[in-house]
This record gives structure tokens, C-alpha cells and sequence, in this order.
């Protein structure tokens, strides 16, 4: 999928029983800055809370939704709980043409007080779901071993841990039926 960004199709809203997905923009970073400042979630992807001018050159850059070779398609959706205004945390894809064919890597955040409530597993189904009507079939996660939530919402949504392991996360991957029909 070496795809230009004119031919991608626009990122949609996702709305599922749990969760509704609204595309990045930079007008998020204002309700994010506080959503996204627990140092707990943190603890196994690394950094810290993010600024509120780094948020904002953050979601500047991945608004644009593609890199600047097209190589890339960005996708970054705000996550908040169905009839909520307040953000729960966000899932991002990151598509590219791999050797099968185009794959995308997923990561999700959900903060503290929306965590076990199946938030993260509706949102990264969502968008599982959205990107098999965009034509991938093949999806990777990158998870730290010991991020048992994460890998309960990897599991969930059907990825399966692989022996490859990547600055200590392993590799998890969901391969849709119909890539080698």
C-alpha cells in the first residue's frame, strides 16, 4: 500500500457501544494535556506528561495524517466513553506497506480512572474494524511483557504474542483470514 494521501480515505469518527473515536486535531491537545498527565501511564512506555505546547506540535505533526513521503498514513483518534465530553485517552495506527502488504501498527493509551471498564479493547476494535474497510488485514502491537492491561486488550482484539521483541516489547499481531485466502 504505497498509497498517496489523496487516495486514503478520510479519517472517520468510530463509534462503537463503548467508545467513541473523534479524529486528532490540534484543538484536542487542551483536554488531553490533563488526561494525559498520570505518570502511571508512563511506567512501561516511557517519558513523561506531555506539555500543553507539546501536545500541540505533537497533534500539529499528526493531523497532517501521512509522512511527508506518503509512506506513512497517520491515524489518531481521541477516545472518550459514549454521551462523555470528557477524553478518556487515544488509539493511533500507523500504516505502511510491509512485504505481506500494508500493515498497521497500533498503540493505545487510556487513562487511570477509564481503565477497566473495556474501553481500550472497544476503541482498538473500532479501529481494527474501520481499517479492514480500508483494505488492511494485518495489525501489530508493540507491548511491554509486564503491561498486563495492554496485553489483555491485545489479546481481546484477537492479536496473538510473537517471539520477536523490539527495545524490550514484544511484537503481537493479528493477521486477518481473507490476507493469504
Amino acid at each position: 500500500m504505497n498509497r498517496g494521501a489523496a487516495n486514503r480515505p478520510p479519517i472517520d469518527t468510530i463509534v462503537t457501544e463503548r467508545a467513541v473515536l473523534e479524529p486528532l486535531t490540534v484543538g484536542h491537545a487542551v483536554e488531553m494535556v490533563e488526561t494525559l498527565g498520570h505518570p502511571s501511564l508512563y511506567e512501561f512506555i516511557g517519558g513523561t506528561p506531555p506539555s500543553l505546547a507539546e501536545l500541540r506540535r505533537r497533534y500539529a505533526l499528526q493531523s497532517i495524517g501521512h509522512s511527508e513521503d506518503g509512506s506513512q498514513w497517520w491515524l489518531n483518534w481521541v477516545v472518550r466513553p459514549p454521551g462523555s465530553t470528557v477524553p478518556a485517552g487515544y488509539v493511533q495506527a500507523t500504516v505502511e506497506s510491509r512485504t505481506r502488504g500494508a500493515e498497521a501498527d497500533l498503540a493505545w493509551v487510556i487513562a487511570p480512572q477509564f481503565q477497566h471498564k473495556g474501553l481500550a479493547t472497544a476503541a482498538t476494535d473500532g479501529v481494527i474494524q474501520w481499517l479492514k474497510t480500508a483494505g488492511i488485514e494485518m495489525f501489530a502491537a508493540y507491548i511491554h511483557p509486564n503491561n498486563e492491561a495492554s496485553n489483555s486488550v491485545a489479546r481481546r482484539v484477537g492479536m496473538h504474542p510473537t517471539p520477536t521483541v523490539e527495545d524490550g516489547e514484544i511484537r503481537w499481531e493479528l493477521v486477518s483470514p481473507t490476507t493469504f485466502s
